[in-house]
């Protein structure tokens, strides 16, 4: 399972293919100012998300500040003056619409996730949720099945890719996915036998 940067690294890259932008970062916040860069699509990601760092300004740390949504459907639009630096450095890049959305663990504040496009226009909210929610789906898919993998190394007496493959065979032979058995293993409706 992946987890620290490469984990922050493929949400944005699943972003970016689900949503259909260009680029997306994950940004952490400490105390008001942008850290550095958690995780990012590709390097003009990375690029635009630390481009806050070095300006002191952007979605990001507007994002965390407001704990709300920032949407910006054209930095290019005259009446568009909240970045007086931010936002022609990203023209200067090509990119049009930015996007923000605060990163909330366990009640704290720590950063926010930037979505970039060429195109003038926002993600929509009904969008960037399903991406999300879909992300997260899948991240905690793993983890059920990470968690029923270990049940079984204990229960089974047997090594990690033993359980794994064990958990997939049975899986495999009642047509049912590797996270249903996995949720059946871990809420203990199912115990598999060892051989």
């Amino acid at each position: 399972m992946l987890r620290g940067v490469g984990a922050a690294d493929r949400l944005c890259e699943v972003c970016v293919s689900l949503l259909g932008i260009e680029a997306a970062a994950i940004s952490l916040v400490y105390e008001g100012a942008n850290v550095g860069t958690l995780g990012a699509s590709g390097t003009l990601g990375r690029v635009y998300d630390e481009l806050q760092f070095t300006l002191g300004e952007g979605p990001c740390l507007d994002s965390v500040a407001s704990r709300a949504v920032v949407l910006v459907a054209d930095l290019a639009d005259p009446n568009e003056t909240r970045w007086p630096m931010y936002g022609p450095a990203m023209l200067a890049h090509q990119i049009r619409g930015v996007s923000a959305m605060p990163v909330v663990v366990a009640g704290e504040y720590l950063g926010a996730l930037d979505l970039f496009r060429t195109e003038p226009g926002v993600v929509a909210g009904e969008e960037l949720a399903g991406a999300l929610i879909a992300a997260e789906l899948a991240q905690l898919s793993r983890a059920e099945v990470a968690q029923a993998t270990g049940m079984l190394i204990a229960q089974l007496d047997v090594g990690p890719t033993e359980a794994l493959v064990r958990l997939r065979a049975h899986a495999y032979s009642t047509g049912a996915s590797a996270t249903e058995v996995a949720r059946d293993i871990i809420d203990r409706r199912l115990r598999l036998e060892a051989h």
